[in-house]
């Protein structure tokens, strides 16, 4: 009987133990959000392809605080374009640390994941999000607003045009070679807006080492399409500079340029 007794006991609290929350143990609330140092607000950057692996900027702040049971404390770095209100945030980097390293290609996929423009002046928001635990009880920190000034992040697929009749003339200095991309769902079709300067020349290089040397070993001139029976448009003519480098005749402005070579035209419109 005594067994029995001692059995159905055991049974009770083993049974109440299973059946309580794990969180009816843990007892916090937030008490002091983080607070973001730096960078501070006046901060500006321009990041570039060259630089990647350089820290664009170490993110500071002082700890969060909560009262009651404690436990670790995530931390992320959060953007977003300035005036949104954070509507849609994008996060850089998470740590447990007061502080984080972004390298320039850390802060250039963030600033590109958010729908910043490339190649121009952006005005960031950024702030600190601090979570107690996994996902319990966030806050926010202050938030500074900086200037940054992201570069295009190219397709692998992708070739370059660079020329006097391109923006960026005969240079890779800066991002100043034209991405000349696939067209999206193609495997053969190129296209680009650029604007082009009338009797100046051009080359498609296929390749691009993102060096301001640039990548002047491979590409294809005005004599290789012809010589593959491609259908050029008037507009481009054979240079007859050395290099065989397109010649653009027609008027200054934008153009769209295609080169199909499936159909082997070569357009302009």
């Amino acid at each position: 009987m005594k067994n029995i007794l001692k059995r159905s006991i055991f049974l009770v609290l083993f049974t109440t133990i299973l059946s309580c929350n794990p969180d009816d143990y843990i007892v916090a609330t937030a008490s002091e959000a983080p607070k973001l140092v730096t960078p501070a607000t006046g901060f500006s950057i321009i990041l570039s392809k060259e630089t990647e692996n350089n820290v664009a900027t170490v993110v500071k702040w002082d700890a969060a605080k909560y009262t009651g049971s404690q436990t670790v404390i995530n931390y992320t770095i959060e953007i977003a374009k300035a005036g949104t209100n954070f509507a849609n945030p994008i996060s850089a980097a998470s740590t447990t640390e007061l502080s984080k390293s972004l390298k320039v290609s850390e802060l250039n996929q963030a600033l590109v994941n958010g729908g910043f423009i490339e190649k121009q002046v952006n005005d960031v928001e950024i702030r600190i999000k601090s979570v107690l635990g996994i996902s319990g009880i966030p806050q926010y920190s202050n938030v500074n607003i900086f200037k940054a000034t992201p570069y295009r992040v190219p397709l692998a697929s992708s070739h370059w045009l660079v020329g006097a009749a391109t923006p960026g003339g005969w240079s890779w200095e800066g991002d100043a070679e034209t991405e000349f991309p696939l067209v999206i769902g193609k495997t053969n079709i190129y296209k680009v807006t650029v604007v082009l300067k009338s009797g100046e020349a051009f080359r498609e290089f296929l390749g691009n080492n993102f060096t301001n040397d640039g990548n002047w070993d491979s590409s294809h001139n005005y004599t290789y399409y012809s010589g593959l029976g491609f259908t050029i448009d008037s507009e481009l003519v054979n240079a007859g500079d050395g290099d065989a480098n397109f010649k653009y005749t027609g008027p200054t402005g934008s153009r769209v340029l295609t080169i199909d070579n499936a159909a082997k035209t070569i357009t302009l419109d």
